[in-house]
């Protein structure tokens, strides 16, 4: 989501590992809020996009200082305004929908966002899309009509599968946003979506109060999960080719599925299992045509 810039070998190599760490910090998101003993979802919104807006306002004031912070923020415009909302519409939406299906389901479905933004950016921008792609969106939309056939067959909340769906199209929709508009610094948006989830939230919530344990998991859930895996991911994105951050990004959808085995025993059905390999094995297919692609654009460029 943000443009990559010139740069040696050495400093690819760090873009590399911080986005790897954000897909990392990301991917735990779901195992976190399996453990928080809090029943009303959204007081587990409330916490968590509090925590993850303040470390991202933190992060800021020590990457860009006071005055800079402020005009990050003065510059955002509109189009850093809708990014915000983005945020925190899918924000609000992981919480609840990890409270109604399997976190399999949620990433899965998550998965298909680069491959519904070429949809949506074919349809808003004009933007060709070639035949591998259209091959590609087809393989994700047999791989979640699977998946979904699989919850709902087995008594799983189809709101929560709505919901889960709702993240992928929000995302899809902020990634064409920012490929119309290329200077959206997605810090200050973020850090904004944060703050207007936690507010709604606020006037959801039944109560605030929580437990010593759930409020450290709730610090833990939102700034060491979301927070530090936008701060890192923003970083380290900048450093390396689009594509290969978003081939990167997958290790999300890897580990999060792993993380619940280990830690929570729950284990997906074979049916989620197989159309999340499909999605998986088409959004790869699309990632690596695309680097290849970008790469072979960069050799041309530079000869």
């Amino acid at each position: 989501m943000t443009a990559p810039s010139a740069t040696s070998p050495a400093r690819s190599w760090i873009g590399i590992a911080l986005v790897f760490g954000a897909a990392v910090a990301w991917s735990y998101g779901g195992a976190i809020q399996r453990f928080i003993g809090v029943d009303d979802g959204w007081t587990i919104v409330f916490w968590r996009c509090l925590f993850a807006g303040l470390f991202l306002m933190a992060f800021m004031l020590l990457r860009d200082g006071p005055r800079g912070t402020v005009r990050l923020f003065q510059a955002m415009g509109w189009p850093g305004a809708a990014i915000a909302a983005g945020f925190a519409l899918v924000s609000t939406c992981f919480v609840l929908a990890v409270t109604m299906t399997p976190v399999a389901n949620v990433v899965l479905f998550m998965a298909s966002i680069p491959l519904f933004a070429a949809l949506l950016a074919r349809i808003a921008l004009g933007e060709p899309i070639t035949p591998l792609t259209w091959a590609s969106i087809a393989a994700v939309i047999a791989g979640v009509a699977v998946m979904v056939s699989a919850s709902i067959g087995e008594g799983g909340s189809a709101l929560g599968l709505a919901l889960a769906a709702t993240i992928a199209v929000t995302f899809a929709g902020m990634t064409v946003l920012t490929r119309r508009f290329p200077g959206i610094r997605m810090t200050p948006a973020a850090s904004l979506g944060c703050f207007i989830a936690s507010f709604f939230a606020a006037t959801q919530a039944g109560s605030f109060a929580v437990g010593l344990q759930d409020l450290a998991l709730l610090f833990a859930f939102g700034a060491l999960n979301l927070g530090l895996g936008m701060a890192l991911y923003v970083t380290g994105a900048r450093m390396i080719p689009s594509a290969l951050a978003a081939l990167l990004g997958t290790t999300e959808m890897i580990l999060a599925p792993i993380w619940m085995v280990l830690l929570h025993a729950e284990v997906p059905s074979a049916r989620i299992l197989l159309g999340g390999g499909i999605v998986m094995a088409a959004l790869f297919t699309y990632l690596i045509s695309h680097f290849m692609t970008e790469r072979r654009n960069r050799f041309r460029a530079a000869a």
